[in-house]
This record gives C-alpha cells, sequence and structure tokens, in this order.
C-alpha cells in the first residue's frame, strides 16, 4: 500500500469524533479514500452525516501532524507495523464485518494462515474448572492448526494464550489499549512471548492508555479477526458473554462449553433461540471451521461489494443465518433498526 494512502486514511481518523467505522466502510469503494478527504460520503447513515459534517470542518494538516506522531512512536518504540483496510494483508476474518476499524497496530507477525482461528474467552475471575476447560480447549486447537485468540486478560485469555505457546501453536493477543502498551502489566512476559511466534494487535493508537469503553470495541476486534468465539465461563455482565453476542451479530459462530450452558440462563437463552452451539469437546468447533482459501473468497467478495455498491444504503448486517454463519458481504446492507 502507498505509504501516502495510509497516513491520509490515518489522517482522516485522527479528527476527533468521527466514526472510524464509517470512514473503514467509505475508504473501501471506489475513489472513496479521495471523497473522504473531501468530506463526501456515500453511506446515508445517522453517523455517515455527522462525520461528513466533522469531516467538513476538519484542519487535516493538524489531523496528519497527529496520525504521523502515533505512528512514528509506535515504529521507533516497539517496531510496531501498520496495516490498513485499503490493504490486501488486512485480516480477511475481520473484513467481513460491518464495525471493522481502519487500521491495526500489530507486533509479530499476521498471516494468512491466521484466517483458520477461534477466540477462547472468558471472566477473569476464572475457576480452577475453567482455567483447565481453556487450557484444554487452546491446546486441541493449536494441534490442528488453528490459530487461538484471546484478549491477553487475567483468567481465561492468559491460560488460552499460555496453553496455545506450549503447544507451539500460533495465538493472536488482541489489545485494549495502544500497541506501547500492555494491560495487565503482570502479562507483559507473555506479551513478548506470543510477539515471537504470534502477534499483539491493537486498533488503537500507540499511546493509547486502558479505558473501560476501550475493552467493548478490543471485543468487537477479537470477535472479527476469528471464525468464531469460544466462551468457556462468564456471567451475564461478563465482556465474554459481550463478545458471544458480538460474534452472532457479526454473523460468526458462537460456541458455548457444555458447563457455561448448564450454569448460567443466558448461555441457555443463546443456544434455544439465538443459535449459539453447546459444545462438548473440540471437535464440535473443529468440523464448522472454514479453510483460509474459503475465507478469503468471502474477503474478497466484501471488496467486490463494496466496487459494486457505490452508495450503501446502511451497513449493518441482518441477523445471522445459522446455517452457513459468516455472513455473506450481500447481507451487510440490509437492517435498518439500530445496531
Amino acid at each position: 500500500m502507498d505509504p501516502e494512502m495510509q497516513s491520509n486514511l490515518l489522517a482522516l481518523c485522527a479528527v476527533d469524533h468521527v466514526n472510524w467505522h464509517v470512514i473503514a466502510r467509505e475508504a473501501q469503494h471506489p475513489s472513496g479514500l479521495e471523497r473522504l478527504l473531501r468530506g463526501d460520503l456515500a453511506e446515508k447513515s445517522k453517523e455517515a452525516r455527522a462525520t461528513q459534517k466533522l469531516l467538513a470542518a476538519a484542519d487535516l494538516d493538524a489531523a496528519r501532524r497527529r496520525a504521523a506522531e502515533e505512528i512514528r512512536r509506535g515504529q521507533e518504540e516497539v517496531g510496531a507495523k501498520l496495516v490498513t483496510v485499503l490493504d490486501d494483508d488486512y485480516p480477511a476474518n475481520l473484513r467481513v464485518i460491518y464495525n471493522l476499524p481502519p487500521f491495526l497496530f500489530y507486533r509479530g507477525r499476521l498471516e494468512r494462515e491466521d484466517a483458520r482461528s477461534v477466540a477462547v474467552v472468558g471472566t477473569r475471575d476464572a475457576s480452577d474448572e475453567g482455567i483447565d476447560s481453556a487450557r484444554r480447549m487452546a491446546e486441541r486447537l493449536a494441534q490442528h492448526g488453528v490459530t487461538v485468540l484471546s484478549g491477553l486478560a487475567k483468567g481465561i485469555d492468559t491460560a488460552a494464550h499460555e496453553a496455545t505457546l506450549a503447544q507451539g501453536g500460533r495465538t493472536i493477543a488482541v489489545l485494549g489499549t495502544g500497541i506501547l502498551r500492555c494491560y495487565p502489566k503482570e502479562n507483559a512476559d507473555l506479551a513478548e512471548r506470543i510477539v515471537e511466534s504470534g502477534a499483539l494487535v491493537s486498533q488503537f493508537w500507540p499511546t493509547q492508555p486502558p479505558t473501560t469503553y476501550n475493552f467493548p470495541r478490543r471485543n468487537v476486534v477479537t470477535s472479527g479477526m476469528s471464525q468464531g468465539t469460544v466462551v468457556i465461563e462468564a456471567s451475564k455482565t461478563s465482556g465474554a458473554k459481550m463478545q458471544a453476542r458480538l460474534a452472532l451479530e457479526h454473523g460468526k459462530r458462537v460456541f458455548l462449553v457444555s458447563r457455561l450452558v448448564t450454569s448460567q440462563p443466558w448461555a441457555q437463552k443463546y443456544v434455544a433461540d439465538r443459535g449459539a452451539i453447546e459444545i462438548t469437546s473440540v471437535d464440535d468447533v473443529l468440523t464448522r471451521l472454514r479453510s483460509p482459501e474459503e475465507i478469503e473468497q468471502l474477503s474478497a467478495g466484501r471488496r467486490q461489494l463494496h466496487s459494486s455498491w457505490p452508495e450503501p444504503v446502511d451497513p449493518r448486517p441482518q441477523p445471522a443465518g445459522f446455517g452457513d454463519q459468516l455472513v455473506m458481504p450481500q447481507a451487510a446492507f440490509q437492517r435498518r433498526d439500530a445496531a
């Protein structure tokens, strides 16, 4: 990708209060980046109209300086790399969701095979049985060449990352902070070990500190980068339950371990009414995964859709059709109700 195009995209994101998801969607249209720089958006959603007004009044030179400083710090301080929605190597799974981030900073490597990936998530305050369950799930996924995603948090996330590394597998930690930071600090060593064979990924500016609103946004990317989410342990107020909801909205598969379904009414409802899948073994997950080639076809279809739909009505998808999951790109512009 032309560095100038990347710079322009990030400058747009540096304008205060713009909607980054709108920018990511618009930028993929033919001449979309040029139109954004002029403050001319094709999308007609409420969020797009608000973003258009902000861009029209923006000081883009100041925004470019801010974005350039963030890029410089990421590169110089931790060797962070940058991938944007304009780039061919933007994660294929992530491109098919409606609320995709316009860019990712990352350390380590992002690989084509990461399209065959599953998120393993759960509570920070995990029981011993939950930790064991997360380890077994991650180990078996790694043994079958599946990239394991999680959020670097204490509890279930840490167990999933550690177990994957112990098997020599690939794991990706999706951060709730900028790439310059590690949260929680006690996982700094784990983060460095992940970089050696997998990746740390952040959708935020490199200097972004941890805040309460970062972590729901982190869950969006953790869901989006995977084919599905396995929830090990989670209460009705857990961030892992939120990720399960997001994954269903993304058209991804949601796998709930049997012990969770037995103990949590929300999990029972998700299985009965929303299409989540109760699982008893890793085979229940493996048999439902698609190959990297299939995912790339879906991702290419989304890019083609942007080329052939220059004026989308609304980017939000229909609730998932649970037969195929991973909503086909054509569903991306159908729903009019609130997200």
